[in-house]
Parts: C-alpha cells; sequence; structure tokens
C-alpha cells in the first residue's frame, strides 16, 4: 500500500508546490506640488527572464485594483494595494513595471489636462530590482511613484507628459 501511494506523487509536483513564494503590491505616491494626477492602471508585472526578446519575460501579477486613481491620494499610510498575496513561482526577478492605460490626465483648476504615455511618456514604466525570491516567504513590494518628477509639459509638442519616476522597496516579511 506504501508503494503506490509513493508512486503517485510525482516529481514535477513535489518540485512546483515547494518553489512558491507569495507576493503583496501596494503603490503609493509623493508629491509637494501636485494633487489632482490620475492615472489608468493595468497591470503590474515582473520581468523574470533577462532577455526582453524572449515573450516570456514579463509575468503579469493581474493587478486587482485597475482603472483610474488619484495617484496623489495613495500616501505612506494609505497605499493602493494593486496585488494581494498572489502566489508565484519563486525566481530571479529582474525589474518591476507598472502598466498605465490611455486615460491618464490631470486636473488644473478644474480643468482636465490628458498626460501623454505612449508618444513622450511612458506607459509601462519599470525599476531594477535584481532581487531573488525565495521560496515559501511573503514579500511586500511598495512602489512609491514621485508624482512632481513624472509630470512635465512638453512645449514643442504642446502637451502634458507622464513619465512616471518609480522608486521600489522589497520587503520580506515572513520566513
Amino acid at each position: 500500500m506504501f508503494s503506490v501511494c509513493f508512486t503517485n506523487c510525482s516529481k514535477d509536483n513535489i518540485s512546483v508546490d515547494g518553489n512558491v513564494t507569495s507576493i503583496t503590491v501596494k503603490l503609493k505616491s509623493t508629491t509637494n506640488a501636485l494633487d489632482k494626477v490620475y492615472i489608468d492602471i493595468e497591470d503590474v508585472q515582473l520581468k523574470v527572464i533577462e532577455d526582453e526578446n524572449n515573450p516570456n519575460a514579463w509575468v503579469s501579477l493581474n493587478a486587482i485594483n485597475q482603472g483610474v486613481f488619484n495617484a496623489c491620494d495613495f500616501r505612506e499610510n494609505d497605499p493602493l494595494v494593486l496585488v494581494d498575496n498572489m502566489e508565484i513561482e519563486a525566481d530571479y526577478v529582474f525589474e518591476i513595471r507598472l502598466v498605465l492605460g490611455d486615460n491618464n490626465f490631470m486636473d488644473i483648476s478644474n480643468t482636465l489636462h490628458s498626460l501623454d504615455v505612449s508618444y513622450l511618456g511612458d506607459a509601462a514604466p519599470s525599476n531594477l530590482i535584481g532581487t531573488q525570491l525565495n521560496p515559501k516567504r511573503r514579500y511586500d513590494v511598495v512602489i512609491d511613484i514621485d508624482i512632481d518628477a513624472s509630470v512635465s509639459y512638453n512645449e514643442q509638442e504642446n502637451i502634458m507628459v507622464l513619465s512616471p519616476k518609480l522608486y521600489t522597496e522589497i520587503r520580506q516579511i515572513e520566513y
């Protein structure tokens, strides 16, 4: 009886279950001058393969909070949770990126101004991480967007530009 149960467990099943980690990703903002900058969040992704041309280089974390948010509302004590305890394969992570949609704008004196992220801006800003995620651990990742440094005006094109300046902190919160 013991040998039947033992042979039903495959080596692949054991290694996959043992090589899993949990990740939570939050977004917070830093700003001194601006207070109504709205960003269109589509996803959060991890780069797990160094070769950018590899179609599997980026892995989606399937952000749970998608849509348009006032980024200035996400302060130190009230960040936006983008990924909540998602189990992923424990792997080496080269970069993390925030994927933005096309509906980004800011409110200046009750007038909405579109923020370009595809032509002159950055629709998928990323940060180098260079971290090995260990199995059976929990990681808390906080992406901090510097709003003041991320928004600019391009005089030549006569458009407002959103090129997010991100800072990322990763903490292993459980052993």
